[in-house]
């Protein structure tokens, strides 16, 4: 029976959020970071692997192309897991999604794994291929996994966790890839293999929460396992407002079947909140902050950090992004979502500015360097105060349960 009486303590909602985000947008932070270190050895092994198999010794550009392959495939393997997510998450549901995205995960960490052994530098690149699917996968369902379980005064905080796991992950990864930790010629493949420690933890603990409260009513019709779900997720009896606004949407959409990604360009009900989220979505993707990671090390050598310290300073630059995710996540409810995201592009373009001018005297003023080095923290901060938190989120708000699968 539905009431309003009290209020329970989420417990069980926070502990579900940390199992779905260890085991999905945390390994893809921390995917992103471990490839920076072992460049070196991975190109030296692919040299090595050429030189025993047909005695040719690879010059500078077939190694460089072949790395670039080796990176670019991880894109190639998200594009694929974005692409089926929506209808696994329709077909399988959102928590059983999450659990069999796993076997990519375990399986490229094997695969991995083996590499060195098998003398094979093919199997990096299949490693890479599956871990990329289950990138793919993850940072589509599980946004969409939080933001249905979530409550409604709850539900930006909640969605914007895959953010904060995200930079969290990469800070991990720039931490492990440390020289003295698994950054080594001997560890480079443990370290690509490491990545399978955050799909174990989830496949232990996940199976223990419940699936997406609304996926369970407006797609499977069942009342009772919503009833159920809503329960456990809030520690107390289901409010009613809050069952009210999950059979309103299923009767809004009776009759319907989930839509095909390719279906929502011709539907004019969802025109402008497609354009949204196809304009903000690129505009995250190209506003370089990439860029920003990739020349970090550059611009503190001309600081005149010393070649051996730079890897620590680096870690600064992901430590910027998680801190800057984790006020998004306390500010997004008070500010709301289009403050945080306009703020955090005209603070990210007044940064690039000053970044651009900065190098441009780096060799006419002495202090330029440091200034170039503080513009790429404060970029990073502005981008981790808006746009890599609060796009994520959106398609799971301002799409209705039958199209947010596929506009993820």
């Amino acid at each position: 029976m539905a009431t309003k009486e009290k209020k329970g303590h989420p417990y069980t909602l926070a502990l579900m959020v940390t199992s779905t985000a260890i085991g999905g947008t945390l390994q893809y932070g921390y995917n992103l970071a471990i490839m920076n270190a072992p460049t070196v050895f991975i190109q030296n092994f692919v040299n090595e692997t050429f030189q025993e198999r047909w005695g040719i010794q690879l010059g500078v550009y077939e190694l460089t192309l072949i790395w670039t392959f080796i990176v670019s495939i991880f894109s190639l393997g998200g594009f694929l897991g974005a692409l089926i997510a929506g209808p696994m998450s329709v077909r399988l549901g959102r928590k059983k999604t999450m659990l069999l995205n796993n076997v990519f995960l375990l399986s490229s960490s094997l695969i991995a794994l083996m590499s060195r052994t098998a003398k094979s530098f093919e199997m990096i690149i299949i490693s890479r291929f599956l871990v990329g699917i289950n990138a793919g996968i993850s940072m589509n369902v599980q946004p969409m996994y939080f933001g249905e379980s979530a409550p409604k005064h709850l539900r930006g905080a909640v969605s914007l966790s895959s953010a904060v796991f995200t930079s969290f992950g990469l800070v991990l990864g720039q931490v492990i890839s440390l020289r003295e930790l698994l950054g080594s010629e001997p560890c480079w493949q443990y370290l690509l293999a490491s990545n399978a420690i955050p799909g174990f933890i989830q496949l232990l603990t996940l199976p223990w929460f419940p699936e997406s409260p609304r996926y369970l009513l407006i797609d499977c019709g069942d009342k009772e396992a919503c009833l159920n779900a809503l329960r456990r997720l809030r520690g107390c009896e289901v409010q009613r407002e809050e069952l009210d606004e999950i059979l309103q949407e299923q009767s809004e959409t009776k009759g319907e079947r989930a839509k095909q990604p390719w279906e929502l360009f011709t539907d004019r009900s969802v025109r402008w909140q497609l354009i949204t989220v196809a304009v903000l979505s690129c505009a995250m993707q190209l506003c370089g902050n990439d860029s920003i990671y990739f020349y970090a090390s550059y611009v503190f050598q001309e600081a005149g950090i010393s070649a051996g310290q730079i890897q620590y300073v680096t870690i600064g630059t992901g430590m910027c992004e998680f801190t800057a995710c984790i006020l998004c996540n306390l500010l997004i409810e008070r500010l709301g979502r289009r403050l945080m995201l306009m703020g955090g592009y005209v603070l990210m373009t007044v940064w690039a500015v000053v970044f651009t001018v900065a190098l441009s005297l780096e060799n006419m003023v002495t202090w330029m360097p440091y200034l170039s080095m503080a513009c790429i923290f404060t970029y990073i901060l502005s981008f981790g105060m808006g746009p890599a938190g609060v796009t994520g989120i959106l398609p799971t708000e301002i799409f209705n349960q039958k199209t947010r699968p596929a506009a993820t």
